[in-house]
């Protein structure tokens, strides 16, 4: 997905603060799943929640107000209550400037792991895949 560098994104560098590269991580692992078919406010209202546990951010180069982001994310891994993600973002010349990757974990609404649902494991199964 494609994300313009806005000034709000900036510190007073005029490059993007540093913490808003996971919000554009989570963005495009958002509509990753959404492609897939997996809208996680439906299992959100069935008490199935994922949440972040464990993020790894490699900064490369900075990107500026006004950039053009080229961010891409994929799924690398499913266990049985953790799937993992690695994004690249990259500048509107190809340059990489970001690779992060993060894991989450299916859980109820009281904190505890859960299983992930099959329909969710069978469709990222089918496209798990290395960046």
């Amino acid at each position: 997905m494609n994300i313009r560098v806005y000034y709000e994104d900036t510190d007073c560098g005029n490059v993007v603060y540093y913490a808003n590269y996971l919000k554009y991580m989570e963005r495009s692992r958002t509509e990753f799943l959404r492609e897939k078919g997996i809208d996680l406010s439906n299992y959100q209202k069935n008490n199935i929640l994922f949440a972040v546990i464990e993020a790894n951010i490699k900064y490369r180069a900075p990107a500026r107000y006004n950039d053009l982001l080229d961010v891409q994310s994929v799924c690398t891994e499913i266990t049985s209550a953790t799937v993992g993600f690695d994004t690249l973002i990259k500048n509107q010349s190809g340059i990489l400037l970001v690779k992060g990757s993060v894991r989450l974990a299916c859980m109820s609404p009281d904190g505890r792991a859960r299983r992930i649902p099959e329909e969710i494991r069978k469709a990222l199964s089918n496209s798990l895949t290395a960046i």
